[in-house]
């Protein structure tokens, strides 16, 4: 068996997984309660909440947990929109978002905002100058993803900041869930960030939201004050004790485990340029973690059924979109419907092997001339 599939999920990593199994047993009382064993939740989860701000340049006050990064989206966008709604109803964003954000801007569009959405310069990174020219004086929202799920574009967020500090009724969200605990992450221009820890060999059902201190938001959901005043619900004591660990693991070795990521990308990349139905989808600007490719003439779910059949596991899309339509992000990069319809995504991480990807691609070599006769 051979997964490639880790921007969709990672196996939890047996370290997490005991801590989270072990806080469980140990703190059976709710962080909010007021007797002993409740303050001494509390105080376990408040050195938690700590500790990830610090890993990530935060305050602990900036940090929201939720239920996972679809959740802290919807949260970050919504609740900005709706807690200055008196400030405008002007939104921009890109076509790479994840369907988190993407739905969740529709639905605000049917309540009466405008969405515009940035031009991709060749590389797949947003027109710098488009967004300067698209800003107005009612811009209450950018939101542009770190790195985009399906071909590992990273944006230019620094930059982006650096433009909005000049807008101080325009708020920048950034989906950094693709990006998270595989590159270098800064919360310093950013308004809101989004991250999950299952991308990084974290537990499913947690997410996290970093929010700059002095930012208001609407909650969208009411009930109790928690960890925080923005979301309700009994604190998550050992699904926050997880999400700490992998970050903590994640970023000891961040930059070793990038450089051999880079590496399987390279050999990937060098063997795939080699078929002449194939095209690479990821430029420069992706990180090696993602490579999206097509094959002229074969639909990306034919494909991924024969490779399946090889025990061969990967995604055509991101795994939350919409089955059977054309990836998104390719098609606004690309401007071809039909090679959008043939991408499909190998996704990478420190586990996969040499020996994995050489594997790979003999198989990938069957199935392609089992296409191409």
């Amino acid at each position: 068996m051979i997964y490639l599939d880790y921007a969709a999920n990672t196996p939890v990593h047996q370290e997490v997984l005991e801590l989270f199994y072990n806080t469980n047993k140990e703190y059976i009382a709710n962080p909010n309660a007021t007797h002993l064993l409740g303050r001494e939740a509390k105080s376990y989860m408040d050195a938690l909440t700590e500790k990830i701000a610090i890993e990530l340049g935060a305050k602990s006050s900036e940090v929201i947990y939720t239920s996972g990064a679809s959740e802290a989206n919807n949260l970050a966008i919504k609740g900005i929109v709706g807690a200055h709604k008196t400030k405008g109803k002007h939104i921009i964003s890109t076509p790479l978002e994840h369907s988190s954000v993407g739905a969740t801007l529709v639905a605000l569009q049917q309540q009466g905002y405008e969405i515009d959405y940035l031009e991709l310069l060749e590389d797949g990174t947003i027109d710098i100058e488009h967004l300067e020219e698209l800003l107005r004086t009612d811009t209450i929202l950018v939101s542009v993803c770190y790195v985009d799920s399906e071909l590992g574009i990273r944006q230019p967020i620094e930059a982006i900041g650096k433009l909005l500090k000049k807008h101080p009724n325009c708020f920048f969200h950034t989906d950094a869930t693709q990006a998270v605990g595989k590159i270098p992450v800064s919360f310093e221009l950013v308004d809101c960030l989004v991250f999950a820890p299952h991308k990084f060999f974290g537990l499913n059902g947690c997410g996290v939201l970093l929010k700059k201190e002095m930012l208001q938001l609407e909650p969208l959901i009411h009930g109790g004050s928690s960890t925080t005043a923005y979301r309700s619900g009994t604190p998550a004591l050992a699904l926050a004790a997880s999400t700490q660990k992998a970050l903590e693991l994640a970023l000891k070795d961040l930059e070793s485990n990038f450089k051999y990521v880079e590496g399987l990308n390279i050999k990937l990349k060098r063997a795939l340029k080699t078929y002449k139905g194939v095209r690479i989808n990821s430029t420069s600007a992706s990180i090696p973690h993602i490579l999206n490719i097509s094959i002229k003439g074969i639909k990306a779910d034919d494909f991924q059924s024969i490779l399946e059949k090889h025990e061969v596991y990967l995604s055509t899309k991101s795994a939350c979109s919409v089955a059977n339509t054309p990836s998104r992000p390719v098609m606004a990069l690309t401007k071809d419907r039909k090679n959008a319809l043939e991408s499909w995504r190998i996704s990478l991480s420190y586990l996969v092997t040499e020996e994995e990807i050489e594997t790979f691609l003999n198989i990938f070599d069957k199935c392609y001339k089992y296409f191409i006769k």
